[in-house]
């Protein structure tokens, strides 16, 4: 990933040397038209702020070995925020992303937006007494969260499915800037997993990623080129609304008919296996009401093997591989990341949507992905959230 043309060139610097791991003067002199003095002058004066440090000698080409520089992982530090409907999730992490911490609590109905900024706030303050770290050496907090949004006014707009009430035009940005006296920065948790798995994978070299999350709702972000795709909206989860039946049904009697939300959702296989319940079919479920059947149920009965919650697991699988095989043969992804609950309640979901997109996608060589679950998994969301907001980070 080369850097972005409008930083700042220590900025640009900086992020080369991030992304590499280490570097020496002569791997940043391949990246920047600039002299070897003026290099010099600049990794001197990037060493003297301690934003870089020496990290040893690299392999001599003839002469003398070249002292390789890295970032200094306590130059500052910094919080990654998810903000989702079934779990939320606050991290810590040093400046080579390094998780230092990290607590997570369910969103129950009494989760409303100032209880979660109020504890938020007080996981963060707890997290920095547990490692000594004063407030004014973080940089700030970057929060991946459900959209739609607005990003640049840092406001949460009008998700559905949260369990509290009052989740509708919520300024979570300024809410926690008061609370921390810190930066804030908001994108789609979409987003800001495909950020956090991105660098994650950055040994692979993938430019064209693909970051499919199956939960509550369907959502999913794109790279190109190196870069987060961007639409003119932040409805990331209108994936959902991909319609892959036209006869088919409605989630709650909205969206479209035969949406991909309708069939693979969280909310969908609870109501699916409800209903097979309610008729009678025979199922480990069956002891209890099955107003009572929630995702965790089913997850906890899909791993003792149950008959008819492995069926209906199987099949939102399969039309999850139908969802993404109609992506692949649109945008041609190198590479498949795929996350969320649904995703991580058993391998089979992985193994089934995988073997289903596969048989799917348009036949070429240029046109088989890599699928993955990704190397941060749980922790992608916040993860790519404290990226985000080093990347915005302006270094003087």
């Amino acid at each position: 990933m080369l850097p972005h043309p409008n930083a700042s060139l220590k900025k640009q610097v900086y992020d080369r040397i991030s992304y590499l791991g280490t570097a020496s003067k002569a791997d940043l002199l391949n990246d920047f038209a600039l002299t070897s003095s003026s290099m010099t002058r600049l990794l001197d004066e990037m060493s003297s702020q301690g934003l870089i440090i020496a990290s040893g000698l690299g392999t001599s080409k003839g002469g003398r070995k070249p002292i390789l520089f890295q970032c200094n992982p306590a130059y500052r530090y910094l919080f990654g925020l998810e903000i989702s409907r079934i779990h939320s999730s606050l991290g810590l992490y040093d400046m080579h992303f390094n998780l230092l911490s990290m607590t997570r609590w369910t969103m129950d109905d009494s989760m409303t937006p100032p209880l979660l900024a109020d504890h938020v706030a007080d996981c963060a303050r707890a997290l920095l007494a547990e490692h000594g770290i004063s407030p004014g050496s973080v940089l700030g907090m970057g929060i991946g969260a459900v959209g739609p949004l607005n990003s640049e006014r840092g406001i949460i707009l009008e998700p559905e499915h949260f369990p509290a009430a009052s989740w509708t035009n919520v300024p979570i940005c300024e809410m926690l800037k008061e609370r921390l006296d810190l930066p804030v920065k908001l994108d789609n948790g979409a987003n800001c997993a495909l950020i956090g798995e991105h660098r994650a994978l950055k040994s692979s070299n993938y430019q064209h990623i693909l970051y499919v999350h199956a939960g509550t709702t369907i959502r999913f972000a794109m790279i190109s080129g190196g870069h987060i795709v961007r639409g003119a909206s932040g409805a990331e989860g209108a994936l959902g609304q991909m319609i892959i039946q036209t006869n088919g049904p409605r989630l709650h009697g909205k969206g479209n008919y035969g949406a991909l939300e309708a069939f693979v959702s969280v909310p969908a296989l609870e109501e699916r296996v409800r209903t097979q319940l309610k008729i009678g079919r025979s199922s480990v479920l069956a002891e209890i009401s099955p107003e009572r059947v929630t995702f965790a149920s089913l997850t906890e009965a899909l791993g003792h093997g149950d008959k008819l919650v492995t069926e209906q697991f199987t099949e939102s699988s399969a039309y999850l591989g139908i969802g993404l095989a109609n992506l692949i043969n649109t945008l041609h992804p190198e590479c498949v990341v795929l996350g969320g609950p649904l995703i991580r309640a058993h391998q089979l979901v992985f193994d089934t949507s995988v073997e289903v997109a596969r048989k799917n996608t348009y036949p070429s060589p240029e046109n088989s992905p890599f699928f993955t679950q990704g190397q941060l998994k749980e922790e992608a969301v916040a993860t790519g959230a404290a990226i985000m907001l080093l990347n915005d980070w302006y270094v003087e």
